[in-house]
């Protein structure tokens, strides 16, 4: 996996476009950091034991922000408790401005310990690995499990989440806590009660979609305000059509990605439901919220959108709603993938600032969190899987959970894992997010949308200042 090396003025240039760090911010910027990533204001190190296999200082106390977003913050109070039992008080605070509460503090060079790096304003990952500020998290994947000491926290994760923290190489800069299962999600009750059929291919989609209309119903909607919602099942439907191999390439920002068959006929696919009034009217001025609301008062079927919804919808579902996650829906016989596959990864990234003063606190609590009891509980409050493997063995689960539970048991080996989302936050969420969104508005057509986005991505491939990543 490539890289290319990048100079601290160029750093400096890609964090003020990133929203990291103001312009007048740069000598803080400077200043806070060191040259072996470490802080001058780290507490000392605790002793060393079997209870306490990170050395953690227990007199240090623990700073901790986390995302106050679909996931809520009950599960992080829970874990911060059972660190407490051990270890010094644990001042939690939650946010969904993650960005604008911690850019002071990130470049003052007094960052919290641990950081729920999520939701609108989620930090750029590869722009902080790139200027030296997350820790990397070897402590905590090499130590000792809570559940069982004699099995390393590595070896208790599902397939994919170390390599969702790895930026070219093979160190480890973020964990990723729920496991996301991304699809079409929809009520299987209003199917039910319609006598629908889920749609395998297109022209079954479209059908659907007549079907419901004439009846006053919508097809789909989706996060208009917050287009980036529209991959979670664009992607996978590309990488259906045409193969991992079409990911990849997009991935990899190789000259005329963009322009695969496979992506054309994803595209025009997805146009077709916008130029048949298959949309629910008003979409593209809606937010994650108000496109959910809609949805769970069934004035569409389909909604693009990840296992979080759930919890973060539940206020709104009724109660024999029957959330389901449905795998994306394919083109026809021709596609490379069959039918089942569906993007799914370890998600909900958490970092260790490398200035925070308590980094061993902060791997501790993440430690913490990925034992059974932890992981179970996270499940149980919000209807989602963690990545710890096998932690929802014998729990009764809600129908969204036990939806994308089942969907990802089906597809096996039918998985996608795109990186472009955090390899290139910017391009993937503003620029690509942005064409997508005129798409499916049809204000684009997409011959258009796709040279866009080929625009965009040889633009990311020729800056000099981003750092490039490759799959093996």
């Amino acid at each position: 996996m490539g890289s290319t090396d990048v100079n601290r003025r160029d750093l400096i240039k890609r964090a003020t476009a990133a929203g990291l760090i103001a312009v007048p911010a740069m000598s803080a910027l400077s200043a806070c950091a060191t040259s072996d990533g470490g802080s001058d204001n780290e507490v000392a190190k605790g002793q060393k034991t079997k209870d306490n296999p990170l050395g953690v200082n227990k007199d240090a106390g623990l700073d901790f922000v986390i995302f106050d977003g679909g996931f809520g913050t009950q599960y992080g109070k829970d874990a911060a408790k059972i660190y407490e039992k051990s270890y010094g008080k644990v001042e939690l605070t939650a946010t969904q401005k993650i960005r604008s509460v911690l850019q002071p503090r990130m470049v003052g060079g007094n960052p919290p310990d641990l950081i729920d790096n999520s939701g609108a304003e989620q930090m750029d990952a590869a722009t902080l690995i790139a200027k030296d500020q997350l820790a990397e998290l070897s402590p905590l994947l090499d130590a000792p499990s809570i559940d069982d000491p004699d099995t390393k926290v590595r070896d208790t994760l599902l397939p994919g989440t170390i390599e969702m923290g790895q930026y070219g190489d093979e160190k480890v800069w973020r964990l990723n806590y729920a496991y996301t299962v991304y699809g079409q999600w929809y009520s299987k009750k209003l199917l039910a009660d319609n006598d629908w059929e889920y749609p395998r291919t297109w022209d079954e989609m479209l059908a659907l979609c007549a079907k419901a209309k004439k009846k006053g119903i919508a097809g789909w909607s989706y996060a208009g305000q917050y287009p980036y919602y529209i991959p979670f099942t664009l992607y996978p439907f590309i990488g259906k059509i045409g193969g991992r191999e079409v990911l990849d390439a997009i991935d990899n920002l190789e000259p005329g990605a963009w322009k695969h068959d496979a992506v054309k006929s994803a595209f025009e696919a997805y146009h077709e439901l916008s130029a048949k009034g298959y949309i629910l009217r008003g979409t593209p001025g809606l937010d994650h919220i108000q496109s959910q609301t809609q949805w769970t008062k069934g004035k569409c079927i389909f909604i693009p959108n990840g296992s979080w919804v759930e919890n973060e919808a539940a206020d709104t579902t009724p109660a024999d709603f029957d959330m389901a996650c449905g795998a994306v829906t394919g083109l026809d016989d021709s596609d490379k993938m069959p039918f089942g596959t569906l993007w799914a990864q370890a998600g909900e990234p958490f970092i260790v600032p490398a200035q925070a003063k308590n980094p061993a606190g902060g791997m501790e609590l993440l430690r913490i969190m990925l034992s059974k009891e932890s992981a179970q509980n996270f499940s149980r409050l919000v209807k989602s899987l963690t990545c710890v493997a096998g932690a929802t063995d014998g729990m009764k689960m809600s129908p969204g959970l036990a939806s994308s539970s089942q969907a990802l048991k089906d597809a096996g080996d039918n998985v996608v894992n795109p990186r472009i989302f955090d390899w290139y936050q910017t391009l993937h969420k503003e620029q690509i997010g942005s064409v997508l969104a005129e798409l499916l508005a049809g204000r684009m057509k997409p011959a258009e949308a796709m040279n866009k986005c080929q625009e965009y991505a040889d633009r990311t491939a020729r800056d000099d200042s981003v750092r490039k990543y490759k799959h093996a």
